[in-house]
């Protein structure tokens, strides 16, 4: 059963999720990024490059031909074919119809009050469902 992280109040989604990555990275995790749309996903792609002077964060976007040597995935269509299930990060505010697959999920909520609304109602669908949650409250300085 997926093991699901709430990480609440988080002032930067993206970089919030970059020092996730960097940090999953270094533990040789596999993982995949849940992106709201196109241009969230624009944005986390350019920042996985420039985030960290020294660490190398491999990505490609789903579907790409490396997705499968590649241990950070980066999508925005739950319909795109996954090449490995170990660790979701979900930025966006949807419920990740494929979560079930993963091992475990990290959900980032921001201080804004629809994500904050749409967080809530995720952590109920999860919590309803019997997932094992755990809940962070980002720290702000």
């Amino acid at each position: 059963m997926t093991r699901i992280d709430f990480h609440s109040k988080v002032p930067d989604k993206l970089n919030y999720a970059c020092r996730l990555i960097r940090k999953a990275q270094a533990a040789k995790t596999r993982l995949v990024v849940l992106t709201e749309d196109h241009a969230q996903l624009e944005q986390m792609d350019g920042l996985l490059w420039t985030f960290s002077e020294q660490d190398f964060l491999p990505h490609v976007v789903a579907g790409d031909a490396l997705a499968e040597q590649t241990p950070i995935i980066l999508t925005d269509d739950c319909d795109k074919a996954l090449p490995h299930h170990h660790v979701l990060v979900n930025i966006s505010r949807r419920t990740p119809e494929f979560f079930a697959r993963f091992e475990r999920m990290f959900e980032l909520v921001s201080n804004d009050e629809q994500d904050l609304i749409a967080g809530r109602e995720r952590y109920k669908y999860y919590q309803q469902r019997g997932y094992p949650l755990t809940h962070h409250v980002a720290d702000s300085s």
